[in-house]
C-alpha cells in the first residue's frame, strides 16, 4: 500500500501533509541531489520514526509525494483561469495569471521543480509529472475547442498539437527565465501562441 493510499488520523494526516510541504521547500530552496532526509527532519521538526512512519519507503516514497503536491501547485496557481478559456478576454486572464505567477515564484517555482529534478528522481515522479503536463495540456486543448466551437478558432486547428505547442512554449520561457532572471521570453511565448490561434479564425 503506496503512503498516499494508507488511512491517518486527522491530526497523522496533518503531520504528514506538513513533512510534504517542508519537503517541497527544502527541495526548491536546495535541490533534490543535495537534500537529505536529515534536512527534511530537521525543518519539519520530526523524528526519523515518525517520518518512516507515514513514508515507509523512505526518501522515494517522499520524493513521489513532493512531485503530487508540486503538480497539484502547478495547475491550481492557473485557475479559474486556465479551466474557463471561453473567451479572448479569458485566455489574456490566464496569459497574465501565469506570467505574474512565474514573476513572483522566480528560482523556486514547483514548475522548475518537477520538470528539472523530481521528474528525474524516481520513475513514479516522472510519471506525475507526464500526469501533471497532460491535465495542463488538456485544459488548454478544451479551450481551444470551445473558440472553435464559437467560430473564433479555425475549424481545421488541431487543439491537442496547438496546446502541446503552447506548453512547450510555456516552459521553455520559465527556463529561460529561472536562467536569466527576464521574463521576456515567456511573455512572447504566450503572446504569440494566443495570437497565432486567434489570427487562425480571421484566415
Amino acid at each position: 500500500m503506496s503512503p498516499a493510499t494508507r488511512q491517518f488520523t486527522a491530526k497523522g494526516a496533518a503531520t504528514r501533509q506538513r513533512i510534504v510541504e517542508g519537503a517541497a521547500e527544502e527541495i526548491r530552496e536546495r535541490g533534490v541531489a543535495v537534500t537529505t532526509l536529515d534536512d527534511i527532519r530537521a525543518r519539519t521538526g520530526t523524528s526519523k520514526s515518525q517520518l518512516f512512519h507515514y513514508f515507509p519507503g523512505g526518501k522515494d516514497d517522499l520524493l513521489l509525494e513532493v512531485a503530487e503536491y508540486e503538480a497539484d501547485q502547478v495547475i491550481a496557481a492557473q485557475q479559474p483561469q486556465l479551466g474557463g478559456l471561453t473567451s479572448w478576454a479569458a485566455w489574456r486572464r490566464w496569459r497574465d495569471t501565469v506570467v505574474e505567477h512565474y514573476t513572483a515564484r522566480g528560482q523556486h517555482c514547483p514548475l522548475n521543480v518537477l520538470i528539472s529534478q523530481l521528474g528525474r528522481a524516481t520513475p513514479g515522479a516522472q510519471k506525475v509529472v507526464s500526469g501533471m503536463l497532460k491535465r495542463w495540456q488538456d485544459e488548454i486543448a478544451a479551450g481551444i475547442r470551445h473558440l472553435q466551437a464559437a467560430g473564433e478558432v479555425a475549424a481545421d486547428a488541431d487543439p491537442e498539437r496547438t496546446a502541446a505547442a503552447l506548453l512547450a512554449g510555456i516552459q521553455g520561457g520559465v527556463v529561460v527565465m529561472l536562467s536569466t532572471g527576464r521574463i521576456d521570453h515567456l511573455e512572447a511565448a504566450l503572446d504569440v501562441g494566443i495570437e497565432n490561434l486567434r489570427a487562425s479564425g480571421n484566415r
